[in-house]
């Protein structure tokens, strides 16, 4: 079993920045465990959409709507990943999850990011 949980959203205005961050606990003793972890995110009315992910070596995959505005990173010591997050657009505005897989899906609970225009 693995516990995700995201942390960081909030409401912020168009240009802004703000850092997610997700934690994970459980039966993992570290998320060096883990190879992959992501980021995801689903505005209303709309599917989910992969933001970001980041593999157990670092290597990085961003979607081509928030590349070079949003920076993924993990900190397998503190068993958390993040998510900075410059230069905000309204259209950034979604419930943003943190995934990974641990013998099967896992996903959090969801933290709301909303920017104004």
């Amino acid at each position: 079993q693995v516990q995700l949980v995201e942390s960081g959203g909030g409401l912020v205005q168009a240009g802004g920045s703000l850092r997610l961050s997700c934690v994970a606990s459980g039966s993992i003793a570290s998320i060096n465990a883990i190879n992959a972890m992501h980021w995801y995110r689903q505005a209303p009315g709309k599917q989910r959409e992969l933001v970001a992910s980041i593999t157990r070596g670092g290597s990085t995959v961003y979607a081509d709507s928030v590349k070079g505005r949003f920076t993924i990173s993990r900190e397998n010591a503190k068993n958390t990943m993040t998510l900075q997050m410059n230069s905000l657009k309204p259209e950034d505005t979604a419930v943003y999850y943190c995934k990974t897989y641990w013998g099967r899906d896992y996903w959090g609970q969801g933290t709301q990011v909303t920017v104004s225009s």
